[in-house]
C-alpha cells in the first residue's frame, strides 16, 4: 500500500470550533501507540528514515508539515498536512522526511509499540531492504 491522504469525520463550525474524529473504520490498522512532536525548530527536517514493519498515521492537529514520503522503486511524493481533519498514511518500508512550520503539532497514530530495531536509519539500508 501507497502513502496516502485519510479524511477524517468533523463536527462543528467555525464560531464554535471543531472536533475531529478518528475511529478504526478510517485506519488500516489498530492503534497501539500514539506520540506527538511539537516545539520544532521551522524548517527542521526531522524523520529521515523508515520502518520494516511499523505503520503510523500522521496528522499536524497545528500548524504545517511537509512530508516527503519515497517507496520503492519509483514512488517519491510530498504531502503537505495543514489541516487537523486529515491524516497520511505511512506504509512499512517508506522513507519519510517532515519539515514543521513554526509552532506545528504533529499527532502520531502507529500500530505498534516502539521497537528500536523496526527503524532503518541509513538510506542505504532502506534502499537495500526495499529490494527484497
Amino acid at each position: 500500500m501507497l502513502p496516502h491522504i485519510i479524511q477524517f469525520q468533523q463536527k462543528g463550525k467555525e464560531e464554535e470550533g471543531y472536533l475531529s474524529i478518528v475511529s478504526d473504520q478510517e485506519l488500516p490498522f489498530e492503534i497501539k501507540r500514539v506520540f506527538w512532536a511539537y516545539g520544532t525548530p521551522e524548517h527542521q527536517m526531522r524523520g529521515k528514515h523508515a520502518h520494516k514493519k511499523t505503520e503510523m498515521v500522521l496528522i499536524a492537529v497545528n500548524g504545517e508539515i511537509v512530508v516527503t514520503c519515497t517507496v520503492m522503486p519509483n514512488y517519491t511524493k510530498d504531502f503537505t498536512l495543514n489541516n487537523a481533519n486529515v491524516g497520511l498514511y505511512i506504509p512499512a518500508l517508506c522513507w519519510h522526511t517532515m519539515k514543521y512550520t513554526k509552532n506545528a503539532v504533529q499527532l502520531v497514530l502507529v500500530n505498534s509499540l516502539y521497537d528500536e530495531n523496526d527503524y532503518i536509519r541509513d538510506y542505504k539500508q532502506f534502499l537495500k531492504a526495499s529490494r527484497v
